[in-house]
């Protein structure tokens, strides 16, 4: 969001003649690709049968989506900002819906994940355009804060709305249906785009940085199999110690070209606010946290509980009951206290939730157990998207706001995916330490019908999913100590300075 300026750019689209509906069109498409993120968690183990797909594989389903739409937002962004946010919103929109049917059709392993870098492709142009668009659409003070409020709910909540349907969906229809379900959605924000102001005069000089895309995409993805490699076949492998060395490489290049290009895809000059900057790490640590909770939340709860699709989506409804509480106060109490004040109390409660999921047992209790820890962590996370959200875009210049928007949500999904990557890692190994191949121990005992090996391999797989929620419980006391260092009340900081 532009901080005020004493000469505002000429260029500014005029608000939207209709507010209420331009909001829901742009709430609507960020509420979409959020959850897409995590839909397909409920759907993993009915995937896994349907497409035998192997266990090393699993989690690329979800984080080729991630690493694709992390990996390209700020090309996204930068698109928006060159070629104009309204035509680009839709394009991303479209290729989304494409590949939402491409995914639902997929008769293998490899055309799934396929699909999902495809859609990541389309939530990477669609995701930070929308953003902008909150800022050509809404003036300044009251009607901006309150959308921007709405946009950051539906950041957080897309996450457990995705998990909740994403059961009805795979229990009642099929699986499938977590990809077909976004195609008259999409369509529906497709049709609404034409109340979205937009003008050409809001276009940007300049071009594409197609080789920071490439290296910087190349880093990333090199960096996540490097991990998830190492973790399977030891950090001495020739394959992980080879992605390893290649993501060093790429990352340097692509900060090179970042430093020397004249149209950068990301400008470094965006991190030399510190409370920007400080915004940005907060939530690259809760991304990393959260996406990786669902994932091992939905195995627990379908492995070693039992439950089904759709009740395990249900069960997450007191996660998604305590990121609604806290989004919404969040959105309120912002106009009256600073960013730390808010989201760093909400990750301690966060990390405090996530010790609480790490005493989890094989029978534990959900009324008593994983019910009020979901609750608490909900409430936690809730409570830090929307002073992040206002923090990380605030008093920057006209032409990087779609920049400075995707980067947010750069640091959500890149830390999801590096997290997801990390926490796998140390899952599988604490829970290999208390049997060999635990995994293929449970589905063994699942197939032959073996109580005395399940209930062995049920003890080590949950065994090493508490010690990924121990992890993610460091991860979001990272994130308190920067939000409690870095950040600043974005409204103080930007009066005081001009736009970066």
């Amino acid at each position: 969001m532009p901080s005020p300026t004493p000469n505002p750019t000429p260029t500014s689209a005029p608000p939207a003649h209709r507010p209420g509906l331009a909001l829901l069109v742009i709430a609507a498409a960020q509420l979409m690709v959020v959850l897409d993120g995590t839909i397909t968690n409920i759907a993993l183990p009915s995937i896994q049968n349907d497409l035998d797909v192997s266990a090393a594989n699993l989690a690329w389903i979800v984080n080729s989506y991630a690493l694709a739409f992390g990996g390209l937002l700020l090309l996204g962004g930068r698109a928006g900002d060159l070629f104009g946010r309204r035509r680009m919103f839709r394009a991303g929109i479209a290729v989304f819906t494409l590949a939402s049917l491409l995914g639902g059709v997929a008769s293998g392993e490899e055309v799934l994940i396929a699909s999902r870098i495809l859609q990541g492709v389309g939530a990477a142009i669609a995701a930070p355009t929308a953003l902008s668009l909150i800022a050509t659409n809404f003036p300044e003070g009251a009607p901006r804060n309150k959308a921007m409020g709405v946009y950051a709910a539906m950041a957080g909540l897309g996450s457990t709305v995705g998990l909740l349907l994403g059961g009805v969906l795979t229990d009642y229809l099929d699986w499938r249906w977590v990809f077909f379900v976004n195609i008259p959605i999409g369509l529906a924000i497709l049709a609404g785009t034409r109340v979205l102001a937009d003008t050409e005069a809001d276009r940007r000089p300049g071009r594409l940085d197609v080789p920071g895309a490439i290296t910087g995409t190349g880093g990333l993805l090199a960096l996540v199999h490097a991990i998830t490699r190492g973790g399977e076949h030891g950090w001495t492998d020739a394959l992980t110690l080879g992605s390893l060395a290649a993501a060093a490489v790429l990352l340097a290049v692509f900060l090179v070209l970042q430093s020397r290009t004249e149209n950068p895809m990301l400008p470094l000059r965006l991190f030399r606010d510190r409370s920007r900057s400080g915004a940005y790490a907060t939530m690259l640590f809760m991304g990393s946290g959260m996406f990786a909770t669902f994932y091992f939340l939905t195995l627990y709860m379908q492995q070693i509980l039992g439950y089904s699709p759709v009740r395990t989506g249900f069960a997450y409804l007191s996660f998604s009951i305590g990121m609604a509480i806290a989004a919404t106060l969040g959105s309120k109490l912002i106009a009256r206290h600073s960013p730390r004040s808010i989201a760093g109390p909400g990750l301690l409660v966060a990390a405090l939730g996530m010790l609480w999921l790490s005493l989890l047992e094989p029978g534990s209790p959900y009324a008593t157990h994983l019910a009020p820890a979901m609750l608490l962590t909900g409430l936690g996370l809730g409570s830090g998207f929307v002073p992040m959200t206002l923090g990380a875009v605030s008093g920057v210049r006209p032409e990087d706001t779609g920049i400075a928007s995707a980067l947010l949500n750069t640091a959500q999904q890149v830390g999801g995916a590096l997290g997801l990557a990390v926490l796998t890692t140390v899952s599988a190994a604490a829970a290999n330490d208390r049997l060999d191949d635990a995994a293929g121990a449970f589905h063994q005992a699942v197939a032959s019908a073996d109580p005395a090996l399940g209930a062995q391999a049920a003890e080590a797989l949950t065994h090493g999913y508490t010690a990924a929620f121990a992890v993610a419980a460091a991860l979001f006391a990272a994130g308190l100590v920067v939000t409690w260092t870095a950040v600043r009340t974005p409204g103080r900081a930007a009066a005081s300075r001009p736009a970066d």
